[in-house]
């Protein structure tokens, strides 16, 4: 016996553009579906895609020849609250891997590594009066400083992670 057909007429297919659309709104939904479910991976893909970070949690936006420094949300919820910052002052040199400030939490106290050579353009003061903007916003409202890239430090980026290297690293 031949099985029964729900329409003797053809359905018709998607066009192109139909089914383009379609497949863009479905992987909307996975990728929205997968940040509800990741927050922390939710928050580094919210970076800029120059946005780079160290094993040691600092990060560095890089936009032209100008990188923003500040520490990773994940570093800020690892520290707890954020009870003082001690930043450098305009006009000072960064080096990558030194020390260039400090922040201070009710659990701990952290010395802050430079991910790139640079000098000092601009210092976060309103970290100064609320430092809690570290666990609020690190990668936007709590940047710690921004720095005029050194020559040769664009050349450098490549030795730090991905924020997809980084959320990696910090499953570790």
């Amino acid at each position: 016996v031949a099985p029964k057909r729900l329409s003797e007429t053809p359905t018709p297919s998607p066009t192109p553009i139909k089914l383009t659309m379609m497949m863009q709104r479905g992987l909307l939904r996975v990728a929205a579906r997968a940040a509800r479910a990741t927050p922390a991976l939710a928050s580094t893909r919210r970076c800029a895609l120059s946005t780079y970070f160290t094993s040691s949690h600092e990060y560095v936006k890089v936009e032209g020849d100008v990188g923003t420094i500040g520490i990773s949300a994940h570093a800020a919820n690892e520290l707890g609250d954020i009870v003082y910052v001690d930043l450098p002052t305009v006009g000072d040199a960064v080096e990558k891997g030194e020390t260039f400030g400090a922040v201070e939490s009710v659990k701990a106290a952290s010395d802050v590594y430079a991910p790139v050579n640079g000098e000092v353009t601009e210092v976060n003061d309103k970290l100064g009066e609320t430092p809690s903007l570290v666990n609020e916003s690190a990668l936007e409202d709590g940047w710690f400083i921004k720095i005029k890239l050194a020559d040769g430090a664009a050349d450098t980026l490549g030795e730090l992670m991905s924020p997809e290297a980084y959320e990696d690293h910090i499953k570790k």
